[in-house]
């Protein structure tokens, strides 16, 4: 009977557990930043972000259903009292996150074998392809673009591409195995980075032909330390490029790298450059401008909204013309680029327009959005946590961020409370400001202040995990 006993209590509590695997996976299965949350008690309530029920979370629920059942089989087996086994198993159950933990460390073995296994597999994979590889890196722009790139390429070539903001070495040989044909001409990867020596480790696993950087910034300054730090991780790229690199010149940190780099390289979106634009008219719809490529010049339209869009245009279009693609073919890519999902999205309807760039997380992006929203008429609204990962700069950003939108806004709603001080210090000229804490409570009060006309701007969404 106790074994009965033993699986019931183990079964639930590994009901109880799955906030705290949730946390572990929002984490990015880090163990470190796991403890640091389990320390807090700051787990990942709410629904935002989904449980993802991968292979990974199946055998880490199995691990800890079997380290749970033997615990509880060893209560109600070796102690001879009920009220002895209740207290015990009641302990059991509120500490239940040091079994949580403990079956995090007994899986990191075996997630480790499968993950040199699962690597080892697109090594070989990529080995015997005669596809080139295009790798992009940088602190933002990345995600865009990667698929402007490949809307271009796929015009004339046979095209593969890392899905969504894949950019980790599971995202990426989960592409090579399910996704990569021996057909396909060219193959772009996005390399993503927390620390020094993810780009040279993501580099030599997919043995990258071209590089491209986009600009850098403070993202994630919390784990790099510093701008400096950043620089030199994405440089890694440039060291591991076989061939040449394309460097976006509208910002600081990718020009000092182009200038370090002494292989065969490009700077373009400066005017002047081997490739920019010139004679933009924007609008709510998209922009026209003249594309200057190689001292050629094309006439080019896009749906895409924004400067910043433009440039990452410039720079897919540079790479697609150095590999060999047709002023035509370059010209009808951009005309049909989608617009990227989360990114400066457009969603229009009869009632209201929303602007959803809820996947940017830094500065220069969110300037880049309010500069788009300020072109359209109608109230202004913008919805957003501000920024995080920034360190000892946060509280700064934060409060620019807020002083920002109160010069472009009619209406701020401050999600969350991480950046709540700094984003209402910012914005304290701007009349009407909302808070919610969840996105319930903004849908709510979203349902309340919008009118006919509206646009809103969705800037940046915390996952579960940031409070």
């Amino acid at each position: 009977m106790f074994v009965l006993y033993a699986f019931l209590f183990a079964l639930v509590v590994c009901g109880l557990d799955l906030i705290y695997i949730k946390t572990y996976q929002l984490e990015s299965y880090k163990l470190k930043n796991t403890l640091l949350k389990l320390a807090k008690y700051d787990f990942a309530f709410g629904k935002k972000t989904p449980l993802k029920i991968t292979k990974r979370i199946k055998r880490l629920f199995f691990i800890n259903f079997l380290t749970n059942f033997v615990v509880f089989l060893m209560i109600f087996a070796f102690l001879p009292y009920f009220w002895q086994q209740f207290v015990v198993a009641f302990l059991v159950v509120f500490l239940s996150n040091f079994c949580v933990l403990l079956s995090f460390v007994l899986a990191l073995p075996i997630e480790n074998l499968i993950k040199q296994n699962y690597i080892r597999k697109a090594k070989k994979k990529l080995s015997k392809m005669k596809c080139k590889k295009i790798a992009i890196t940088g602190s933002f722009g990345k995600t865009s673009t990667k698929h402007i790139l490949y809307d271009i390429l796929k015009e004339e070539f046979d095209v593969c591409a890392t899905p969504k903001s894949f950019n980790t070495p599971m995202g990426i040989c989960k592409t090579v195995l399910e996704d990569l044909k021996e057909t396909d001409d060219y193959f772009i990867v996005e390399f993503g980075a927390r620390q020094s020596g993810d780009i040279d480790f993501l580099a030599k696993l997919v043995s990258v032909d071209f590089g491209i950087l986009t600009p850098i910034g403070n993202c994630h300054l919390q784990t790099f330390g510093s701008v400096e730090n950043i620089e030199n991780t994405k440089y890694e790229l440039c060291e591991n490029a076989k061939d040449f690199v394309v460097f976006n010149g509208r910002n600081k940190s990718t020009r000092k790298l182009y200038n370090r780099f002494q292989r065969r390289k490009y700077m373009v979106c400066e005017e002047g450059s081997f490739a920019y634009a010139k004679d933009i008219v924007s609008s709510a719809e998209g922009s026209r401008f003249s594309l200057v490529l190689d001292d050629k010049q094309l006439s080019c339209k896009t749906r895409l909204l924004g400067r910043a869009n433009i440039d990452n245009i410039v720079v897919a279009a540079s790479m697609a013309y150095l590999l060999g693609e047709s002023l035509y073919g370059i010209a009808k890519g951009i005309l049909n680029a989608r617009p990227i999902p989360h990114r400066l999205e457009m969603i229009k309807t009869d009632f209201v327009t929303c602007l959803d760039d809820s996947y940017n997380s830094n500065l220069d992006g969110f300037k880049e959005a309010l500069s788009v929203l300020s072109g359209f008429d109608g109230r202004k609204i913008v919805v957003s946590p501000g920024i995080v990962e920034l360190g000892k700069q946060q509280e700064e950003v934060n409060a620019e961020v807020g002083r920002l939108v109160a010069e472009v806004a009619d209406i701020f709603v401050i999600m969350n409370e991480t950046n709540r001080q700094a984003l209402l210090t910012g914005a304290e000229n701007l009349a009407e400001i909302y808070f919610a804490k969840n996105r319930e409570q903004q849908q709510q009060l979203l349902r309340k202040i919008i009118k006919k006309g509206d646009v809103v701007l969705f800037e940046n969404d915390f996952p579960d995990n940031i409070k």
